[in-house]
């Protein structure tokens, strides 16, 4: 099984305001982008980001090649509990998942 960094020509992760975080699969490809959406479930984003499946909006943009994940923050950006202000960790955590 080949990593999610693997097969998208980018992933990236920022804010969506101080509440929301979103996390872009560019896939660089049709091919790519087919492959990414068959074998990339929102349960399976939700299970490494320990969140509920539910809280998580999922986009895909076939225009684009672009599959875009939007989930709430674990704690407000700037709360002293905030461990990545700029939200740009979360790529990093995505990129490390298997495709089935």
């Amino acid at each position: 099984m080949a990593n999610l960094r693997d097969i998208a020509y980018k992933v990236r992760s920022k804010n969506a305001g101080p509440f929301w975080l979103t996390v872009d699969i560019f896939c660089g490809s049709e091919a790519a982008f087919e492959q990414i959406t068959m074998g990339l479930s929102t349960e399976r984003v939700a299970r490494t980001f320990g969140v509920e499946s539910a809280t998580i909006k999922r986009f895909e943009i076939p225009s684009l090649n672009v599959v875009k994940f939007s989930l709430p923050r674990p704690a407000i950006q700037g709360a002293i509990n905030d461990r990545d202000m700029h939200g740009a960790s979360w790529a990093a955590l995505l990129s490390e998942v298997s495709l089935n």
